[in-house]
């Protein structure tokens, strides 16, 4: 048997397990995880009320529940926990599939003040990632400003516009739910540096923002004419043209007077975040022109916007993980078809898949085949691979490095958990809300993993 570690279970981790033991019946697949909840971003990064999305867990359950899978959370790789090296020596093979976890900054002036924050830490307050704070993101909030054009961007503006209501049958954790219903918010700016045509977001989340109660897009005209396909639709991509037509339409329709309007706004840079008593109280702009390469430069004009909330949402990062080599350049790791290379040549036995394989890029879909080339690599490595001898089944090995591994029965436990907490609330199920909550609903029957049978691949 080959015997494979796959760090990480979101979507990349998952589909290069499947693609594995789909593919080759030798193989026996590990997935770890730092946290002792499976799927990565699909649990805890698409918004609660993107069901259809999240039900891409039920797609990739049965990953988990082969009999030559096993699910290995409450495993750290890396620093402050099982080195990587220790690892390699483990298994057979190692695939990373450990995501871009780091935010991009504006670097601008008062970015550091009270109030603003990176958008995935919104995302994950409202998501009950086990590592996020209650900091009091809506606390005395009027006017937010989210910067990007992107998804995330969208999703975070659709939160804080949704009522408590719409939101009180998804699996939000009921602070968050709390804090939202509470919420003064009504008036979010959702800012891009250039033009509509440029928008990452895709049409179906941006017609989403016209469609929610009591909330109205707005839209400035004279913004949009600013950009040079404005006027000929014709020469955009049909994605790009679609988000331009749902602007325009948005641009010229009449007020209907809603309770919170959705600002959709283009061609301003924040250059400062104000400090209004020690906390963010407004943001700097400048307004932006396009350029004759594609891209913007400023004018020397500049406009203040009111916000006691400010979520950048600019792009996300691979880190270094403690062993591996890494672009800093391109945060990412480098690699030959996800083999991993160390100062240019292929180092055996090291792949990695998803965003620290390719960047930040694509949708949840793009890791399908993002693994299945990691997944090619390895398996025609496997020849060699399988002739080095291993110390012993890693399991017992794993925790005498110091991990305290969480096994299937240990998610399952959770799940009842949260079931039996949102029927508390007269919910749906609702998620645990932190560190403790996990633990306690793990518990010392959910908190050993079982080895394989001797010589079978069973689970």
């Amino acid at each position: 048997m080959l015997r494979v570690a796959v760090v990480g279970s979101g979507p990349s981790g998952l589909y290069t397990a499947q693609s594995l033991v789909q593919r080759e019946p030798g193989v026996l697949v590990d997935v770890l995880d730092r946290l002792p909840c499976p799927y990565g971003l699909v649990r805890y990064g698409v918004a609660p009320d993107h069901e259809k999305i999240k039900s891409l867990q039920n797609t990739l359950r049965p990953v988990l529940e082969h009999d030559r899978v096993r699910f290995l959370g409450g495993v750290r790789v890396g620093s402050g926990g099982v080195p990587t090296t220790r690892l390699r020596e483990l298994y057979h093979a190692v695939v990373y599939c450990v995501g871009a976890a780091a935010d991009r900054h504006l670097g601008v002036p008062g970015e550091e003040l009270p109030g603003s924050w990176s958008a995935t830490e919104f995302v994950s307050w409202y998501s009950a990632h086990p590592d996020a704070a209650d900091d009091g993101f809506l606390r005395g909030v009027r006017s937010a400003v989210v910067v990007g054009v992107g998804n995330v961007a969208v999703d975070v503006a659709r939160i804080l516009a949704r009522r408590a209501a719409e939101l009180r049958p998804t699996d939000m954790p009921q602070a968050a739910l709390t804090a939202l219903a509470a919420s003064g918010v009504d008036e979010i700016h959702v800012v891009g540096r250039r033009g509509p045509s440029q928008a990452r977001f895709t049409t179906k989340e941006l017609r989403e923002l016209g469609g929610l109660p009591d909330t109205e897009a707005v839209v400035e005209e004279a913004e949009l004419a600013l950009d040079p396909a404005y006027g000929d639709p014709s020469r955009l991509a049909a994605a790009q043209r679609r988000n331009v037509e749902v602007l325009r339409d948005w641009a010229t329709a009449p007020s209907r007077g809603a309770r919170r309007r959705i600002r959709l706004r283009f061609f301003l840079r924040p250059v400062e975040l104000l400090d209004v008593d020690g906390r963010v109280g407004a943001v700097r702009f400048e307004r932006t022109a396009p350029d004759a390469h594609g891209g913007v430069t400023g004018t020397g004009r500049y406009r203040d916007v009111e916000a006691q909330l400010v979520l950048r949402s600019v792009g996300y990062r691979g880190v270094p993980l403690e062993g591996l080599p890494f672009d800093r350049a391109r945060g990412t790791v480098p690699h030959l078809a996800g083999r991993v290379l160390r100062d240019g040549a292929v180092a055996p036995g090291e792949y990695v898949a998803g965003w620290i394989k390719r960047g930040p890029t694509g949708v949840i879909g793009t890791n399908r085949p993002c693994a299945k080339e990691t997944a090619t690599s390895l398996l025609e490595d496997a020849p060699v691979l399988a002739r080095r001898e291993l110390p012993g089944e890693p399991l017992g090995l794993l925790r005498a490095a110091g991990a305290e591994p969480v096994g299937w029965a240990g998610w399952l436990a959770i799940e009842r958990a949260e079931a039996e907490l949102g029927a508390s609330l007269g919910r749906g199920v609702v998620k645990l809300p932190d560190w403790a909550a996990l633990r306690t609903a793990v518990g010392p029957a959910g908190a050993g993993a079982e080895e394989p049978s001797a010589g079978s691949g069973e689970r």
